[in-house]
């Protein structure tokens, strides 16, 4: 029966009744933003855009926040710190080396209130992440799962197209932008014969008694599989690790993802030969038969594949029939898969291009250094599920790591859709010097974040002020002026951690002699973590970005400045730390960063054409000291100062290129940094 051209659509109770009982033909909810997710990562971007006074709302699936860590890790035991004291009273440094906690303005939500470990419970974070919920009042849909994700084009609309929603009820939801922070979900497998045999990390018994007297093998090589066999060790006849590659550890690598101390019991039993051990094969040349005894035995996937289909298991060769002494030939009991996670792909349609279809795209989405999809506009991936951005670099999958990344998310889409510039503070010249020691010893992101988020400084018109931005992605620095609506027209500074390129990796040995570097000198050679501050006259472009050098984060600068490693990562030392940044500054301005008393500006107003900044700012401003008759004796005592009027000497780098340990083509250095520690003091 159709409706005649003459009948009003709404003319009909029914038919509004009939509307109103079927959720597919409701109108949908609009909200200017939908957070897919109530895990650390939602959390945090529903904190930032509540008090931005923003619309949005947070759909999660499950009754409560971080339904993940109400069952991973099985073991319990989370593998973040929880380091509670420090012996610094500054909020910002204490975050270093907080792991847990999101960020807020509230001090009562710091993790270190919920637990007192070292390595927390993990049900400590599901009590923690519900407080963060309901004691800021963040808007969360509970009980509301996403089972489909569309897009419907408008040009009306903020990127030109809404995000269509659909719960499991039919409700359908529509969102301007859409932020997914749904983590890594779904086990990863390898497909061999035999799979089916192998017991999944997600289901596996975590009793010890269930493995007593067992032959155990453990597919995968990461902190699921050690932290697995760290439970059962003390049950097992043995246990055996199986991996396509070497085991890395954190300590080594400094990526916080790789095999944590924590975890590595079975490294020791290997190692002293208790029976243990680790083995390397790439999984899909395997194959797991299973005899008339529910043994299992591995053999190669070649000789199943000429035994044929019609043979039994106990008939099949094995390679311990032609080498028997084969790594592999006893049985197992049980064969344990633990080969991490990836990234549920399932409820987005495939017009949001989501997916590049290659072997790492299977595992994280597409996305841009922005975090913002390649597919789509408007769609952005937070926290576990965004760590395509840095994976095996810094901490962007972790939460001491993606707090930040979140929050510079959060700022790109204040611009672009409410028209606020990036959070900027706007200072005089003599405070830059001042301002990056600050930011290098206390700043968290920039600590944490190395490598990804940096600092920026946009220098004003004849160098008389600058304005300092923080932890902008390091890779969309050549986009800053569109992301930012900030200018840069008068030269840059970029603020960055790097590691030496030398000292990271699974065959270094970083505990060799004479690692550490301690004189300003080599600086370029340091191989801890440390501050690198890169400057250009100009915005690199985009294609400048693209083609820098090899193991370059940024492409080369005007001029470079390392900070010399410090063991207590303090970088306040006047003659090893201060002293070389602000000559590096100095020559990179061509002015006088220091502060003088009242007779030096005045003796300068008479006798220099150009006056040091502090003086021009301060002292014919009629800011500053008076002059006192102790001050004039202290002048004429000390001697008048020399000379210190900026030169016209050519830039220089100040140190060498990051983390490389070889002269670049073109030598840059900043000016004569070897002078007598009396001549240092005094310049002071």
């Amino acid at each position: 029966m159709g409706l005649s051209a003459a009948t009003p659509l709404w003319s009909s109770p029914g038919l509004l009744l009939a509307i109103a009982l079927h959720p597919a033909l409701s109108v949908p909810t609009h909200r200017d933003y939908c957070v897919l997710g109530a895990g650390p990562a939602g959390l945090q971007m529903a904190y930032f855009l509540q008090r931005a006074g923003r619309d949005y709302a947070v759909f999660e699936r499950t009754q409560r926040p971080g339904s993940f860590f109400t069952r991973y890790p099985r073991h319990r035991k989370l593998i973040s710190i929880n380091k509670r004291y420090t012996g610094n009273a500054n909020s910002e440094f204490n975050l270093r080396h907080d792991w847990n906690s999101l960020l807020s303005h509230d001090p009562r939500l710091l993790f270190r209130h919920y637990s007192r470990a070292y390595f927390p419970d993990a049900h400590d974070m599901v009590r923690y992440l519900s407080d963060f919920a309901d004691t800021l009042g963040l808007h969360v849909l509970y009980n509301t799962t996403i089972t489909h994700v569309t897009l419907d084009k408008d040009q009306r609309a903020w990127n030109g197209h809404h995000f269509i929603l659909t719960d499991q009820k039919g409700h359908v939801h529509r969102c301007s932008v859409l932020l997914v922070a749904t983590g890594l979900s779904v086990p990863n497998q390898v497909d061999f014969p035999g799979s089916e045999y192998v017991e999944g990390y997600e289901s596996v018994s975590v009793d010890p008694e269930d493995f007593v007297g067992q032959n155990v093998l453990i597919l995968g090589r990461g902190n699921s599989a050690f932290e697995t066999a760290d439970n059962i060790l003390g049950v097992t006849n043995f246990i055996h690790m199986l991996s396509r590659s070497r085991v890395r550890l954190s300590w080594a690598t400094h990526y916080v993802g790789d095999l944590r101390a924590i975890n590595n019991g079975l490294l020791d039993t290997y190692q002293l030969k208790s029976l243990d051990g680790l083995l390397e094969s790439d999984l899909t040349d395997l194959a797991i038969l299973k005899d008339s005894k529910g043994k299992f035995h591995v053999t190669l996937k070649f000789f199943l594949e000429e035994a044929g289909s019609n043979q039994s298991a106990d008939s099949i060769p094995l390679p311990q029939d032609d080498n028997d002494n084969f790594a592999m030939r006893v049985a197992y009991d049980r064969v344990i898969r633990c080969l991490g996670w990836n990234f549920d792909f399932s409820i987005f349609n495939k017009s949001l291009r989501l997916n590049s279809g290659n072997a790492f795209g299977k595992k994280y989405p597409l996305i841009r250094a922005s975090y913002e999809s390649k597919g789509s506009r408007g769609l952005f991936i937070l926290g576990t599920a965004s760590h395509s951005v840095d994976y095996r670099k810094s901490a962007g999958g972790f939460i001491h790591g993606f707090r930040y990344t979140a929050r510079a998310v959060h700022r790109l889409l204040e611009h672009r859709h409410h028209g606020i510039t990036w959070p900027a503070t706007k200072l005089p010249i003599t405070q830059l010097t001042s301002s990056i020691v600050r930011r290098v010893n206390e700043a968290s992101g920039l600590y944490q974040m190395f490598g990804v988020l940096a600092d920026v400084i946009l220098l004003k018109e004849n160098a008389t002020a600058f304005e300092y931005l923080e932890e902008f992605p390091l890779q969309m620095l050549a986009q800053l002026e569109m992301l930012t609506g900030r200018k840069v027209q008068h030269g840059l500074f970029v603020i960055n951690m790097e590691y030496g390129r030398n000292f990271s990796g699974p065959d270094k040995d970083v505990f060799f002699d004479h690692r550490s570097v301690g004189h300003t000198e080599d600086a370029w050679q340091s191989n801890f973590l440390h501050p690198v501050i890169y400057y250009y006259r100009h915005l690199p472009t985009e294609q400048e970005v693209r083609f820098r050098p090899a193991h370059w984060p940024l492409p080369r600068p005007t001029a470079i400045h390392h900070i010399v490693e410090d063991f207590l990562t303090d970088w306040t030392a006047p003659i090893g730390h201060i002293l070389p940044l602000r000559r590096f500054l100095e020559n990179c301005l061509d002015t006088d960063l220091r502060s003088f008393y009242a007779e030096s500006c005045f003796l300068f107003a008479l006798t220099r054409q150009k006056l040091p900044p502090f003086c021009q700012q301060g002292y014919l401003r009629m800011r500053g000291l008076m002059s006192t008759e102790s001050l004039r004796q202290h002048r004429v005592e000390s001697r008048l100062p020399r000379n210190h009027a900026a030169t016209d000497s050519r830039l220089e780098d100040s140190s060498q290129q990051p983390g490389n340990h070889e002269p670049p083509d073109a030598p840059m250095a900043t000016g004569p940094l070897a002078q007598s520690l009396d001549s240092n003091k005094e310049e002071l």
